[in-house]
């Protein structure tokens, strides 16, 4: 299992898995997460193996999905924990990005999805579900799975 933090690794590294298997048709399976994993990661990720021949768990925790009076900073994270977690479910890559990498310039383009995103807690946290689509269509356009796993 590698454990990468660039773009630029992440997707050498998904091309040397893909040349081993000899399939530019080999599935990559993606578990976008913001880390702290529990059982329900472990499920994610168990599902991710069974179902693709290369599984790519993503650890990023996204400032954009915090609003202002929401404590970015003390998000429980232990990536010494995580990385063992996905090691012991079969994981073949976890990508950790830092802020600067996944976000090298002030955000100008969001993904918004309106009216879904606007109920329950989205009512209550106005740009966090922007956030979210945010994060993960930049994780789908980075490691371009034909699978995603997602709670």
């Amino acid at each position: 299992m590698k454990v990468l933090r660039t773009i630029a690794e992440l997707r050498q590294e998904l091309s040397l898995k893909r040349q081993a298997i000899r399939s530019s048709a080999s599935v990559v399976g993606l578990v976008p997460t913001m880390g702290y994993l529990h059982q329900g990661h472990a499920s994610l990720m168990q599902a991710a193996r069974q179902q693709s021949d290369i599984v790519v768990l993503s650890i990023f925790v996204n400032p954009i999905q915090f609003g202002p009076n929401e404590d970015f900073d003390s998000y429980p994270r232990d990536e010494a924990r995580d990385v063992e977690t996905a090691r012991s479910q079969g994981v073949d890559i976890v990508f950790i990005p830092s802020v600067e990498e996944m976000y090298p310039q002030a955000t100008q383009t969001t993904v918004s999805v309106s009216k879904l995103t606007e109920r329950l807690c989205g009512a209550s946290r106005p740009g966090h579900f922007d956030g979210v689509t945010t994060v993960v269509s930049k994780l789908f356009n980075i490691v371009q799975p034909q699978r995603a796993f997602l709670e």
